[in-house]
Order: structure tokens, then C-alpha cells, then sequence
């Protein structure tokens, strides 16, 4: 009997089980292979961007540089944010308080906006990682009480047959359910280190950037 068979067998609440699990398999690999293809070089592209950038003779030749390094628009969103402050009118409170104040605060939100871009996806990932062995923990609870039901039914007379199916229909919901998990986890984990790196150096390229804005 096959995997899908056997799903079936199982009746509407294993049918939805099973597509509740396809849905967060997919929608999990959709984030591992996007996530995957922008982290992949995300944390040499933020060192290679921030050392052409300092090296760049004044600011307006280094947002240049940073218009061909920066591919990932990291580091971009930052630097604009501080020239915008320049250009925002002088009686708005964005232009209240002393420069250093009014640097602190726009380089902040932009760094906030970029962060909230690296972490997207990684609440999905936790989520799946911790709610799928228990999605299919229920299709296995399920399964099991199929079988029960069929021994209850014919009493001793029973044949290994009438439970074998409601057994392997337990077994496939409980390895269906991790094999959607694992991969999250794994995925969720890895990201959150390189989200780290990057975020650090964000941080720094941004702490840098305001001393030198400050003196400007």
C-alpha cells in the first residue's frame, strides 16, 4: 500500500493533516531557498561594501561606490537616511535637537528597516520547526485509534491486516511531521547566526557612519 493510500484510508482528518503538512513544507522551503540565495553572500557583500565606502574620497563618490557593491541594498539605506536628513525642512521635528540626535535617529530607523528585512521569514521557520512534530503527532494519535477501533470491532478474531493500515498511517503522519520540522529548525538556526554577523556589522558601519556625519 502506498504512502498516499494510506493517507487516505485515514478519512477526512488525515487528509487534512497531511495538507496542513504539505503546506508548511512548502511554504518553509519557499523561505529557506529565498532566504538561502540572499544571506549566502550577504555577510561578505556588507564587509566588501563597507570597506569601498571608506575608502571613497568624499560621501558623494562613496554612495556611488556603494550603488555597485552594495547589490543587496544594506548598507544603501543607511547612508541615504543621513543624507535625507540634510534635505528635511528645519522646522519639522525631524530637524529638532542637536545633529548628533537627529543622526542617532534617522541611521536607527534605517537600520531597523534593514534588520526587519533579514529577519523576514524566520518567524514562519520557528513557527513550522515547533508546530510541525505536533501536527503530525495528531495524525499519528489518529492513526492509532484506527487501529484500536478495528481490534475493538472483531475482538479476537482480528487479522493483522485490518491494522496494518491504521498503523502505517500512524507512522507516516509521525515521519511527516518531522521531516517538515528538521529542515525548518536547521534552516531557522543557520539564518539566525548569519543574521547576527551581518547585524553586527550593520551596526558598526551605522556607529561609524554618524561619527563621521557629526564632524561633517
Amino acid at each position: 500500500m502506498g504512502v498516499l493510500a494510506t493517507i487516505l484510508q485515514g478519512g477526512p482528518i488525515s487528509i487534512g493533516v497531511a495538507l496542513l503538512l504539505l503546506a508548511m513544507s512548502v511554504g518553509s522551503w519557499v523561505v529557506i531557498l529565498w532566504k538561502g540565495w540572499m544571506l549566502h553572500r550577504a555577510p561578505a557583500g556588507v564587509q566588501l561594501s563597507a570597506a569601498a565606502f571608506w575608502q571613497a574620497p568624499d560621501l558623494a563618490a562613496a554612495r556611488e561606490r556603494l550603488n555597485h557593491f552594495d547589490r543587496q541594498a544594506l548598507l544603501l539605506p543607511l547612508v541615504d537616511a543621513a543624507r535625507a536628513l540634510e534635505q528635511s525642512p528645519s522646522q519639522s521635528l525631524a530637524a529638532a535637537g542637536d545633529r548628533s540626535q537627529q543622526l542617532t535617529r534617522v541611521l536607527r530607523d534605517a537600520l531597523h528597516g534593514v534588520l526587519h528585512r533579514l529577519q523576514y521569514g524566520q518567524t514562519l521557520l520557528a513557527t513550522v520547526g515547533s508546530t510541525a512534530p505536533f501536527v503530525g503527532l495528531l495524525g499519528t494519535v489518529w492513526g492509532i485509534f484506527h487501529a484500536l477501533t478495528a481490534i475493538g470491532d472483531d475482538g479476537a478474531g482480528f487479522r493483522i491486516e485490518q491494522v496494518s493500515g491504521p498503523v502505517g498511517e500512524a507512522l507516516v503522519m509521525t515521519a511527516a511531521g518531522l521531516a517538515v520540522a528538521i529542515p525548518a529548525v536547521l534552516a531557522y538556526n543557520v539564518f539566525g547566526r548569519l543574521i547576527a554577523r551581518i547585524e553586527a556589522d550593520l551596526e558598526g558601519f551605522a556607529r561609524d557612519l554618524r561619527e563621521l556625519l557629526v564632524r561633517l
